[in-house]
């Protein structure tokens, strides 16, 4: 893991309300993907800034263990267009803590992440947490590379 600094940035995609209360979050995002590829949402939103796809989670009610938004996009370069079933959402950047795991992503290797940084004093601010699947390095699922950014104080 190492600090970083994240530049001000829009994104427009689609969005679930969920929680990892009861393991709810594990039925709502798997789905919200499956919406994500089903109804190529990636070739429908204008002005993006490349094919990067971007997991966000935001709108947090407290912390991870109550209600967040999941939003699933990529980075445009405006909000003036936002098609209908999809949202655009600013956010602020600042300091985070960037993990990065490698592996299958059939394996869960992106939750395992979770349950570790879940466990770790970051000082987390739970303003917008994401996770970066670069086309380049997740384009073999059972040897992928996804950057985990964690906003930090």
């Amino acid at each position: 893991m190492n600090n970083v600094k994240v530049e001000p940035f829009k994104v427009i995609g689609i969005a679930v309300r969920t929680t990892n209360e009861n393991n709810q979050a594990a039925t709502d995002i798997p789905a919200l993907w499956e919406k994500f590829m089903k109804e190529n949402v990636l070739d429908n939103i204008p002005g993006k800034i490349d094919n990067t796809v971007y997991s966000i989670y935001t709108d947090y009610e407290k912390d991870h263990t109550k209600p967040y938004t999941t939003l699933l996009g990529c980075k445009v370069e405006h909000l003036d267009i936002i098609p209908d079933g999809m949202i655009g959402q600013s956010f602020d950047g600042g300091n985070y803590v960037k993990f990065t795991t490698k592996g299958d992503l059939s394996k869960g290797l992106i939750i395992n992440e979770w349950l570790e940084i879940w466990k770790m004093d970051l000082g987390r601010i739970f303003t917008a947490d994401f996770e970066i699947f670069d086309q380049a390095k997740v384009q073999n699922p059972m040897d992928a590379e996804i950057d985990i950014l964690i906003a930090v104080k």
